[in-house]
């Protein structure tokens, strides 16, 4: 049963009854408010999760196909408040950024991106593992046609091949699941019935499962993973979903989405097949670290600005799931602070280049120069979120990228300095962006180029605030952090 407060069904339910609300309205006004106040409302009960303690107050189990062995269990801990509250923080800072955009068909538009926000939360909650594949799916489903529908011009072949790679690691994730699932003890319901076999995430812990099954078990869910992610050499759908989805999508996408892949090699992937860890821990960070450097370079001679930042967030989720696999608190707790830091850093990345490209009509940098001179504010704003890109003391990515070089270091001193080279790269191909595309003489392009509205600076300022504060003062995400790492090793 239920507790008699549950958050985490209000996280689910809200953004759900937003969405299908919105797509009975006609007026593309009410669609845009309904969304924003419902996104608001996500993140207030989002942040009154922070400051109640008691454990009972974050699960809601209801009994669900029971002859199965499932339930639906909703669970909030460290790792799942961490990435409830990057989604919540999230969703409310993209419609501010992009409210004054106007779409065909918009009631659907915002109704999907209340169904996208819906499917990520309870990706973040789930502690059964039908429940947790039915929202991996539900994400999924909105952000294809999404992208599918309000792409660019190129946006069939990018979303197919998004499609495919995703449907594919789903794939392989499901038949790891139903292995699993027909592994573990039966299971006791409250109601007296009884299953052969349960799809809870704590009976997938205590599965029965050799060396060698376990062996190929988790490869099957790492590929799941890793395409999510992406990490090298499953990155390649990346780069032109990130550059033909809509804006307001690939925020999603690269803000939130790619952290389900983490979330899932931390809550799924590593507690279930600790021997085959052992064995691929190795093979893992080689291909994270190389991933690190490849992308890195590659972004440091990219024109396009959507595909530099898309780079970018390789490399950065690169060291993120090489610091998981160094498997000691310091670079996990790392890795979880940064999920959220990295979340609210790229989605400020794409909020300027929605801006640029918005205002210019191009989106490579050697058509640009001088924005600087028509747009203080906004240079000011980016120059900001470029130094927390690149993790400047003071940012809020510097905490967590120190965390994870520190754990990278205790593992492997060679793998730690080889990763850290990424840190010179990325400075390099910021800073590069930042020259070229704000200073110099303006051309006959940027000539007309105007400051930014209220509203984008509204969300430009949040994501500046979260920036400092958590650069000043990361306690609070480091405790978070922290709870999720007990959690993990008691596991």
């Amino acid at each position: 049963m239920g507790t008699y407060i549950t958050f985490p069904e209000l996280l689910l339910w809200l953004p759900l009854l937003a969405g299908i609300f919105i797509f009975t309205t006609k007026s593309e006004n009410t669609a845009k408010i309904i969304a924003l106040f419902g996104s608001f409302a996500v993140l207030a009960v989002s942040l009154s999760t922070l400051v109640f303690t008691t454990s009972s107050y974050y699960f809601v189990n209801y009994i669900w196909l029971s002859n199965l062995g499932t339930s639906f269990y909703l669970s909030l801990d460290g790792s799942g408040k961490i990435l409830t509250l990057l989604t919540a923080v999230s969703f409310p800072i993209i419609f501010l950024a992009t409210y004054k955009n106007t779409y065909k068909k918009p009631n659907v538009f915002y109704g999907l991106m209340m169904l996208a926000q819906c499917g990520l939360m309870g990706v973040f909650l789930a502690k059964d593992a039908l429940v947790f594949y039915f929202f991996w799916e539900l994400a999924l489903i909105p952000v294809y046609f999404l992208s599918s529908i309000w792409g660019g011009e190129k946006r069939i072949q990018a979303t197919f091949k998004f499609f495919v790679y995703t449907f594919i690691g789903s794939l392989l994730m499901l038949v790891g699941f139903i292995y699993v699932y027909l592994h573990t003890s039966p299971r006791m319901f409250e109601d007296g019935t009884q299953a052969l076999h349960s799809f809870s995430l704590q009976s997938f812990y205590t599965a029965t499962l050799s060396a060698a099954e376990q062996s190929w078990l988790f490869l099957l869910f790492f590929v799941a993973f890793a395409i999510k992610m992406p990490i090298f050499p499953f990155h390649t759908w990346q780069p032109d979903a990130y550059d033909q989805a809509p804006t307001p999508v690939t925020m999603v996408l690269s803000g939130i989405m790619v952290k389900m892949g983490l979330f899932g090699v931390i809550k799924w992937l590593i507690p279930i097949f600790p021997l085959a860890v052992t064995k691929y821990t190795t093979a893992i960070m080689v291909l994270s670290i190389v991933g690190i450097i490849y992308a890195s370079c590659i972004a440091m001679i990219q024109d396009n600005l959507k595909k530099l930042v898309a780079y970018s967030s390789i490399a950065h989720i690169g060291l993120m799931c090489a610091a998981i696999f160094a498997m000691n608190q310091i670079s996990l707790q790392g890795a979880m602070v940064q999920m959220f830091n990295h979340g609210i850093n790229i989605i400020g990345l794409w909020i300027v280049i929605y801006l640029i490209e918005k205002q210019t009509g191009v989106k490579n940098m050697s058509q640009l120069s001088g924005v600087a001179h028509k747009a203080p504010a906004l240079t000011i704003m980016f120059v900001i979120i470029a130094f927390a890109n690149i993790a400047l003391p003071l940012t809020n990515a510097f905490i967590g990228e120190f965390m994870m070089f520190a754990g990278l270091y205790k593992y492997n001193v060679w793998m730690a300095v080889v990763a850290g080279c990424s840190i010179i790269l990325a400075a390099v191909y910021t800073l590069n962006m930042v020259q070229k595309v704000f200073y110099g003489n303006t051309n006959s392009i940027t000539e007309n180029v105007t400051d930014i509205s209220l509203n984008e600076k509204l969300a430009l300022a949040i994501i500046i605030i979260l920036i400092f504060v958590f650069g000043v003062y990361p306690q609070p995400m480091l405790d978070l952090a922290k709870d999720a790492v007990v959690t993990l090793i008691k596991n």
